[in-house]
């Protein structure tokens, strides 16, 4: 499976920069991508945070390990969390 990687960075309430990708199968857009993402932040209690075409942009397209090709057929989304998540 092809996916999308979106590059994504969002200020937390303590101004540190949560760095989280956002893996979505290839033909979705990134409205979709930034709606999965606001998923994942309020399941990190952060439903307050910022999320817009500005802190996520797209990256690269790449072929999913089978691990993340699994969760975005379960999930429709795949979070690579980076820094501070």
């Amino acid at each position: 499976m092809k996916i999308s990687v979106y590059d994504t960075y969002v200020k937390k309430k303590n101004s540190t920069i949560m760095h989280f990708d956002i893996l979505v199968e290839e033909s979705k857009t990134v409205e979709e991508a930034i709606a999965f993402g606001k998923e994942y932040l309020v399941s990190k209690n952060l439903s307050d945070g910022k999320l817009t075409t500005k802190e996520c942009t797209f990256c690269h397209i790449e072929t999913a390990p089978i691990e993340i090709e699994k969760a975005v057929l379960t999930d429709g989304y795949y979070i690579l969390e980076m820094e501070n998540c």
